[in-house]
């Protein structure tokens, strides 16, 4: 029974190119390459379940970086988990990770869990920043397509029975913004 070297690649959206990715893994002389465009806090992905099926023991997943499996130290340790329990081990090449020696099981178990440290960091910084924001009477998102004139105005034109779809190409909006500043009035 001959073993393959699997190549994992996952992007966030179809924005990115995953040719950086694809490269890595076939300099790591992978057979196959499976490429996911979904965010890494999906559980289920396509092209992950796809190679999940067709794994066997001895196989080696090859991925180019420790964030491409997943963002949460848990999952990456239950798929660590999952794959040795199929007998299947795991590469990681820019963090020099190899699941297939004690060292590298250990290894991969302090990187993953100082990753979603980090990543919790991140997360409380960002919570602080807006809650500072919002103090300061700053608040977040798109700016409202319709001003109070704008809005004054489509109030007048609907009492007067003018259509929804001719007040939203007076005002330069779509129908649906009508709609929810008018019921905001109602």
């Amino acid at each position: 029974m001959t073993t393959k070297r699997i190549g994992y690649s996952r992007i966030s959206t179809t924005d990115q190119s995953s040719d950086s990715q694809r490269d890595a893994l076939l300099r790591a002389n992978v057979d196959d390459v499976f490429l996911d465009t979904f965010t890494g806090t999906k559980a289920s992905r396509p092209e992950m379940d796809k190679m999940k099926a067709s794994l066997r023991s001895g196989d080696t997943i090859v991925v180019t970086r420790l964030d491409r499996l997943g963002r949460s130290a848990k999952d990456l340790l239950n798929l660590v988990s999952e794959l040795d329990s199929l007998g299947v081990n795991l590469m990681v090449l820019e963090q020099n990770i190899n699941t297939s020696t004690p060292d590298g099981k250990l290894f991969f178990t302090m990187i993953a869990a100082f990753a979603e440290f980090e990543r919790s960091i991140m997360r409380a910084r960002t919570m602080d920043g807006l809650a500072s924001a919002r103090a300061r009477g700053r608040t977040g998102g798109r700016k409202p397509s319709l001003s109070r004139m704008k809005i004054s105005t489509a109030i007048k034109m609907y009492s007067e029975g003018t259509p929804i779809s001719q007040i939203a190409e007076v005002l330069g909006v779509s129908r649906p913004t009508i709609y929810r500043a008018l019921e905001k009035l109602a």
